[in-house]
């Protein structure tokens, strides 16, 4: 068995016309984050979570090159990260801080997307959301901060 940590946070843009994604879902009526890519930080957050397994880095010299082909997608990143794991993957938890939006409606599919990505099951992923009760700058609302565990035997 082995585990991991991976972060991840954005500030939210002031482009008009940028979309808030989180785990592949579109967050309407909402800023997106200031990135690159589409700064999903969920799947950042895990992408540097399977990094820690790995000791492969994605974000950073890779998904640069990758966002400058044209793959902003996220995703993409996960994908290219999971190449380099040789485990199973267990169980993976995350914990998103934010002001707003609020997530709950969305958690489910976030959580079947992120099964899909992964091949495992939805009951081994673990996803919550705080506001940080306003003690961070997210939880001020200036963005969102992202944490992921992921455990893989």
């Amino acid at each position: 068995m082995k585990c991991a940590i991976g972060q991840d946070s954005h500030s939210f843009s002031q482009e008009p016309d940028r979309k808030l994604i989180l785990a592949g879902v579109h967050i309407k009526g909402h800023a997106g984050l200031l990135a690159n890519s589409d700064g999903d930080v969920i799947y950042h957050a895990l992408t540097n979570a399977i990094s820690g397994i790995t000791s492969v880095n994605i974000l950073g010299k890779t998904a640069d090159l990758m966002c400058k082909a044209g793959l902003t997608d996220s995703s993409f990143y996960v994908k290219e990260a999971l190449k380099s794991l040789e485990y199973k993957i267990e169980h993976v938890s995350f914990t998103i801080e934010c002001m707003s939006p609020v997530l709950f409606p969305y958690i489910d599919i976030m959580k079947e997307n992120i099964a899909s990505l992964l091949g495992i099951d939805k009951k081994n992923i673990g996803l919550t959301a705080t506001s940080g009760e306003g003690l961070t700058s997210f939880g001020k609302g200036y963005g969102i901060m992202c944490f992921c565990l992921i455990t893989v035997s």
